[in-house]
C-alpha cells in the first residue's frame, strides 16, 4: 500500500471512496464521484458510506456498488468481509482507496483493511499501529494540516489549491480536475404539494442556531407575502437523537402557519422538494449543500463575519454557487475558531454571532432571490 501520488492505475481500475454519516458530507463528495469517472472512464467505484444517506448513494449515477460503514448491523463485521471478498472477485483487488474522513476511526481501519494499492486520504500502516505517514508528499500532507478553514491554509498550499472549499481538496487529493463547485444529487417528486418557502432550523452544533424569535420574523414575513412555508428535516424523534432544536421547530409550528414535512421526505425526495421550491432558508446543515446542489435559491444562515470569521468553518464548507446567498453577521467573533469548531455550545454570553444576524438581511435576501420590491 502506497500513499497515491497520481500513478497510472489499470484502464479498469477498482475505486474505493469512504464517506461519512451526515448528509452534506456526502454532496461534497459528488464533484470528486464525477471526477473519477471522468477520470477514469471504466472504473469500478465503490462507495462506503451510512444507512442515513444511503438514499443518496443507491440513486447515484456514478457510485457502482455502496455499502453501510456506519450501520448497527450486529453481523458488522462478517457483513463487511464477505462484501469485500465478493467486490473483489468481481472488479479485482482495490486499485485506489480515497479517505474523505481521516477523522472517522472506522475509515481509517476500513481502508487499511482493504488493501488497496494506493490511497489517498488517511490511512493506517500496513500493521495498523501508526497513521500512514503522508508528511513528505506535498498534496497529501493536506490531509494533515491542522486548519483546513484558514486564510494561512491557501498560503501553505497555494501551489495545489486555489480555495478551501472541500470539495476541491477532495479533488485534489486523488488528482482529479473537474468543476470543483458543482454538486449534484438525484431527486425525486414528493407526495405532497410543495410550498413555496423551505426551511430548516436545527443544526448539531447549538453554537449555529439562530434565535426562534428571528424565525418568526421572517415566517410572519413570508406569510405577509402570501408565501406558504415548510418545515423540513427528519422525523421529530430522529430530530431530537441527531440534531440540537431546543424547542424552536415546536414553538415555530405552535406560533405561525408553518406546514410540517419533517420525516415526510426520504432524502431524494427532499431533493426534490428543494427543486420545487420557490426559496429555500436555513442554517449551515445538510439542507443547505441539497439545495445547493439542486440549483434552490437558497438564504444560507451564517454566524460569521465578512471576514470568515464566526460559528461555522464557512471558508471550508459554504457553496459557492450564484443562486445561493450567505446571510452573514456583523459581529466578530474567533472563539469558535480557536477551538477548531469543536464545541457544541457558544461560549460567549448571549450567543452575540447570531442574535447580530439581524431578521432583515434575510427578508432583504428573500426579496432579492423572489424579485419582491
Amino acid at each position: 500500500m502506497e500513499i497515491f501520488s497520481n500513478q497510472p492505475l489499470r484502464s479498469n481500475p477498482h475505486i474505493a471512496i469512504f464517506s461519512s454519516t451526515k448528509v452534506g458530507n456526502f454532496v461534497v463528495t459528488t464533484p470528486l464521484l464525477r471526477g473519477m469517472k471522468e477520470k477514469y472512464p471504466h472504473c469500478t467505484l465503490d462507495f462506503f458510506g451510512s444507512e442515513i444517506t444511503k438514499d443518496f448513494e443507491i440513486h447515484s449515477p456514478y457510485i457502482d456498488w455502496r455499502f453501510s460503514l456506519y450501520t448497527d448491523n450486529p453481523d458488522f463485521l462478517e457483513t463487511l468481509a464477505q462484501a469485500v471478498r465478493q467486490r473483489c472477485e468481481v472488479a479485482g483487488s482495490y486499485d485506489l482507496a480515497i479517505n474523505c474522513d481521516e477523522f472517522s476511526e472506522i475509515n481509517l481501519v476500513t481502508v487499511t483493511a482493504i488493501r488497496p494499492t494506493y490511497v489517498a486520504g488517511g490511512a493506517l500502516s500496513e500493521d495498523f499501529r501508526l497513521k500512514l505517514d503522508a508528511s513528505h508528499d506535498p498534496v497529501q500532507k493536506i490531509i494533515s494540516d491542522p486548519d483546513w478553514n484558514s486564510r494561512e491554509f491557501i498560503q501553505r498550499h497555494q501551489e495545489i489549491l486555489s480555495s478551501n472549499y472541500i470539495s476541491e481538496i477532495f479533488c485534489r487529493i486523488a488528482y482529479v480536475e473537474t468543476d470543483f463547485f458543482k454538486l449534484e444529487l438525484p431527486s425525486k417528486q414528493p407526495n405532497f404539494l410543495v410550498p413555496d418557502v423551505i426551511i430548516s432550523v436545527t443544526a448539531t452544533r447549538p453554537a449555529k442556531m439562530w434565535p426562534v424569535s428571528y424565525w418568526k420574523q421572517v415566517i410572519k414575513w413570508c406569510e405577509s407575502q402570501g408565501l406558504t412555508v415548510g418545515l423540513v428535516g427528519s422525523s421529530p424523534k430522529i430530530q431530537q437523537t441527531l440534531y440540537y432544536s431546543n424547542n424552536t421547530e415546536a414553538d415555530l409550528l405552535k406560533e405561525t402557519s408553518l406546514i410540517d414535512l419533517r420525516g415526510k421526505t426520504s432524502l431524494t425526495e427532499l431533493a426534490g422538494t428543494c427543486r420545487q421550491a420557490k426559496v429555500c432558508i436555513t442554517l449551515d446543515s445538510g439542507l443547505l449543500h441539497i439545495a445547493a446542489a439542486v440549483g434552490c435559491p437558497t438564504v444560507a444562515i451564517f454566524g460569521n463575519d465578512a471576514d470568515g470569521d464566526g460559528a461555522s468553518p464557512i471558508r471550508l464548507w459554504a457553496p459557492r454557487q450564484p443562486h445561493v446567498k450567505i446571510a452573514l453577521s456583523d459581529f466578530k467573533c474567533t472563539i469558535c475558531q480557536e477551538h477548531h469548531f469543536k464545541n457544541k455550545f457558544c461560549l460567549v454570553e448571549n450567543h452575540p454571532c447570531m442574535t447580530h444576524l439581524a431578521p432583515q438581511i434575510v427578508i432583504n435576501y428573500l426579496k432579492e432571490l423572489l424579485e419582491i420590491d
